[in-house]
């Protein structure tokens, strides 16, 4: 998944779902849009969108951490409600601005970033509808894992400290405002589930140490760049201790106290969505939301996935038996989760395995990419503080001006649980050529509007990141009939997410009927398992998207391959989906018939 840290810090920021008919509005060449002799009514457009994005960062300054710019560092985005309404409402005023521009007198191109605006912001309004800042805890992330923001800070100056030392000052504010939303959440019942929320204590308590020096806060202090003097260190570190110290755990005592004492106890037995208010309604929305289709609806999506799960079992089935296994399918699972060959000893043995994979990786890009991202990417371990609590590895994308490159993050959490077969897939969804090489493309498209270069429509992002799982054999890995099991497991794991998403949040099925077809379907170990169970209970909707984006993507591949013969190029294939950045479904449909037409000629 990319950017688990992203989707704690801009819960409130939603991007474009609502079905409109873009099939028929022809795709612009980036030079159209870039022109200088602009009409009026596109440089309003441009000058909206400018400007629109300017206020957005200053509102909310964590999100313009992780986009790198550093221009906020020095504050946290204001979570009050009186705040949370005026965002809303500049919303619904960026609509109306939108409207006094005539779309008629726009290039085709410009007419398309128009539309994506446009859908943006009624996605939003939208979504606001169903007030999901009250379920802005959960246990991947939130206010008791604040702390990881400094994965993406540059602590590079003496202003980086300073910045860090004020935000530590702010802390007070920001939890009260947590408590505030946690005690109106259970007013209006729109809490989260019990069985998710009783893993949060573990992770304040990572918070409520005795001493500054032990907080997780405390860790840029640790660590001073050469050119801070001495004296210098001497003074930002006691400031540092000094607002941990009378701001920081004070806090987060009272935050322990809240939620532990009024809001733990009333959060909901149900683990399904549409037991809360509105709940089916805002389930339908999460589904648009992420799958960028509004046609689609549980009842189909269920269908599919069970479909999907039936194909990738019959080829599971194969390879127990080209490995020689002789017991059941289950029992093979049971080998596969229990075997010490599967696994390695250490955290240290894990990380240098998967850096290796990385290296291993790259060289063979070109074979398949006409174009490659400038933007570098590393490896780094999950944060100690969610990693117990998390999936088995995320992707941080890389600033936006290209001062920070993407990170693919793994989890050494218990290694004994973490299998070698799945190393090969993970890799190639999380980096390359998955999330890094396809959200590093779009962030490097200076032509485009910002808010399209850092568009993260979730059926096109985790789409083509599955898809991406596909290509491994091309790129010349799973040569080991488990390597391969290990692809044909994810395949599985996103197939079940059809069925169990739905279950949950549409179809009434418990947690642990959940985990049980899960269990029975897929080789993951149990402690992913129930983590993902858990995942997909705290964030409806978003785990539809991998395979409805798969899908649509391996249908336009085929559809290409059969269209062109010979003429097909895979390198300009992956191109053409990639040169847009990340777009609703329907929009990288019209783009890739297009060139399939055009080069049919």
């Amino acid at each position: 998944m990319p950017s688990k840290l992203r989707s704690n810090l801009s819960i409130l920021k939603s991007l474009a779902v609502i079905s409109l008919s873009l099939l028929a509005i022809p795709v612009g060449t980036t030079t159209e849009r870039a022109t200088t002799d602009r009409t009026a009514e596109s440089k309003a457009l441009y000058a909206l969108f400018e400007r629109t994005w300017e206020a957005e960062l200053a509102a909310d300054p964590q999100s313009a951490t992780y986009l790198g710019d550093t221009r906020y560092n020095d504050r946290w985005t204001d979570l009050s409600i009186a705040a949370i309404e005026k965002r809303v409402a500049a919303d619904r005023a960026t609509l109306e601005s939108l409207k006094a521009i005539t779309r008629d007198d726009l290039t085709p191109a410009e007419q398309l970033d128009y539309d994506l605006f446009e859908r943006e912001y009624r996605q939003r309004l939208a979504t606001a509808a169903f007030k999901p800042w009250l379920y802005r805890i959960d246990h991947q992330g939130g206010i008791q894992t604040l702390s990881e923001i400094t994965e993406l800070l540059p602590f590079q100056s003496v202003k980086d400290y300073e910045d860090w030392i004020a935000r530590l000052n702010g802390i007070g504010t920001l939890v009260d405002q947590h408590i505030a939303l946690l005690d109106l959440a259970v007013r209006e019942g729109r809490t989260q589930p019990r069985v998710i929320m009783q893993r949060i204590p573990a992770q304040l308590a990572l918070q409520n140490v005795s001493k500054p020096e032990d907080s997780p806060f405390y860790a840029p202090f640790r660590r001073f760049p050469d050119g801070i003097d001495a004296a210098t260190r001497i003074r930002l570190n006691s400031a540092g201790l000094r607002a941990i110290e009378t701001v920081v755990l004070p806090a987060y005592r009272r935050f322990t106290t809240a939620f532990e004492q009024r809001y733990l106890p009333n959060t909901r037995d149900s683990v399904g969505i549409s037991a809360t208010p509105e709940g089916a309604g805002f389930y339908r929305e999460r589904i648009a939301y992420h799958t960028t289709s509004g046609a689609l609806t549980a009842e189909e999506i269920h269908a599919i996935g069970l479909a999907e799960v039936a194909r990738i079992r019959g080829e599971m089935l194969a390879i127990k038996d080209r490995v020689g296994f002789k017991g059941s399918l289950q029992e093979f699972f049971v080998f596969l989760r229990t075997d010490p060959q599967f696994y390695f000893a250490t955290p240290e043995a894990l990380f240098e395995a998967y850096q290796a994979v990385s290296k291993r990786i790259d060289p063979g890009l070109v074979k398949l990419f006409g174009k490659l991202p400038r933007t570098p990417y590393g490896v780094r371990a999950i944060p100690r503080t969610s990693a117990p609590n998390t999936t088995t590895a995320y992707y941080q994308p890389p600033a936006a001006d290209g001062t920070r490159p993407g990170f693919y993050y793994v989890n050494l959490y218990r290694p004994e649980v973490r299998p070698k077969y799945e190393m090969e897939v993970l890799s190639v969804h999380e980096a390359v050529p998955g999330h890094h090489l396809q959200i590093a493309l779009a962030m490097e498209q200076a032509a485009m509007p910002q808010f399209r270069r850092n568009a993260g429509y979730t059926a096109y992002v985790e789409g083509w990141a599955l898809y991406s799982e596909s290509l491994g054999e091309e790129l010349g890995l799973y040569q080991d009939p488990y390597s391969k099991f290990g692809q044909l497991t994810y395949d599985m794991w996103r197939a079940v997410r059809l069925v169990v998403d739905t279950g949950l949040h549409s179809k009434g099925w418990s947690r642990e009927q959940a985990i049980e077809f899960f269990k029975d379907n897929a080789a993951k170990t149990e402690a992913d398992i129930v983590n993902e169970i858990d995942r997909y209970i705290a964030w409806p909707g978003q785990a539809l998207a991998y395979k409805i984006g798969q899908l649509r993507i391996q249908t336009l591949r085929r559809e290409a391959e059969q269209q062109l013969g010979d003429r097909f190029d895979v390198r300009a294939f992956h191109d053409v989906v990639l040169e847009t950045g990340a777009v609703p479904l329907d929009v990288m449909e019209g783009k890739v018939r297009a060139w399939i037409t055009r080069k049919a000629r």
